[in-house]
């Protein structure tokens, strides 16, 4: 019997996109059963993947390269965004201004300069509204280098521009809006991929700083210079997300009046879920490490919900699994018999998980 089978993954982030993911699963299960009716479906929660997943998801969008841009150690890095039907344009923090574009880890100095570029760009393309996806950053600049490159002066007691970076928002004396480019007027939709609030214990400094090289006393730093920003730019700093990408989030909700939306659920829907789970046999997902937050409004979570749901069974395939939720689920480290010789190749070991999981559950699902 012929099996709909929906592969839906998010990115295995620093080794590959989301599509890439999805395609070589894909060909895994048509290995085994090449009758079967699958759909490529890839995710992505508003971080790293965001353009490939919504590129996916809109045939008849349109890829933009705009050239350097300026990355998040001041480096140049090439900048893309993406048009949509409608006038649409998409872009992606982490395309532009990610962490893994660091040459080594800066807390203090990393800046999103990059992402109000390409934002620039694509507003003088003529969109009529915009997304942004702001998962992955860099930088905790509250969004400056991205609202500075959009025309936001950021001045110093001796009225000169303050440098880049989230330790010297500390160093601003005045905001100049008079020269702040206009945002669309289908308006600004933020794609969050946590719920943190902007300042605080549970803020953007105190609980992603460590990831991006952090110690304790420059989380510090950080936090103080974001609440001196927040001082003089307004807002609020407590709505859920605003502390997402080092608080760009809230700068572009301030700014610009954006929307934050949980990115997650917004790519899926892009997608048609979840009316097309409710004609599928089988939902596989993963990503490269599946753990306890990948259940806390990350993409794998988000899907599992809603395959159970619709009592739609469902399977995981992750570079490392380190939380058992009962669902079929394979790790490509325990396939490759380690997570180096995992990392290697990991194309070929999503083939074999694939493969795996068409042996092993195409057979239980056809009966």
């Amino acid at each position: 019997m012929s099996l709909r089978i929906i592969i839906a993954p998010d990115s295995f982030k620093g080794s590959l996109s989301t599509i890439e993911v999805a395609r070589a699963i894909e060909i895994g299960w048509r290995s085994v059963r090449e009758n079967d009716e699958v759909t490529l479906a890839p995710q992505a929660d508003g971080g790293e993947g965001t353009l490939d997943a919504i590129e996916a998801a809109i045939p008849d969008s349109v890829r933009h390269n705009i050239g350097l841009v300026t990355g998040p150690d001041a480096r140049p890095t090439v900048g893309e965004w993406l048009e949509l039907p409608g006038k649409v344009g998409v872009v992606e923090l982490a395309q532009s201004s990610g962490l893994p574009l660091m040459k080594s880890p800066d807390a203090l100095h990393a800046n999103s300069r990059g992402l109000g570029e390409v934002i620039r760009a694509a507003l003088d393309a003529g969109i009529n509204s915009l997304i942004v996806g702001v998962g992955g950053s860099a930088s905790t600049d509250g969004g400056a280098g991205a609202l500075s490159a959009l025309g936001l002066q950021l001045l110093d007691t001796q009225d000169r521009a303050i440098e880049d970076g989230g330790s010297a928002l500390s160093q601003i004396a005045r905001i100049d809006w008079s020269h702040v480019r206009t945002a669309p007027g289908g308006g600004v939709t933020i794609l969050t991929d946590v719920r943190s609030p902007l300042l605080g214990p549970h803020g953007s400094a105190a609980i992603f700083g460590p990831q991006k090289g952090a110690t304790k006393t420059q989380i510090t730093i950080l936090d103080l210079a974001l609440k001196h920003f927040s001082n003089l730019l307004g807002g609020d700093t407590e709505f859920p997300g605003s502390g997402a990408a080092g608080g760009t989030a809230y700068g572009f909700a301030t700014a610009w009046g954006a929307k934050i939306e949980p990115g997650a659920d917004f790519i899926a829907r892009m997608h048609g879920f979840p009316e097309i789970l409710q004609h599928a046999d089988l939902l596989i997902t993963g990503e490269g490490s599946f753990d306890e937050q990948s259940l806390n409004g990350k993409v794998v979570g988000q899907l599992l919900a809603k395959a159970s749901a619709l009592s739609l069974r469902s399977a995981v395939i992750s570079g490392q699994i380190k939380v058992d939720t009962g669902v079929w689920q394979s790790a490509l480290v325990d396939i490759a018999g380690s997570v180096v010789a995992a990392l290697e190749n990991p194309t070929h070991w999503l083939t074999l998980a694939g493969a795996k999981a068409a042996h092993q559950l195409g057979s239980q699902l056809s009966k």
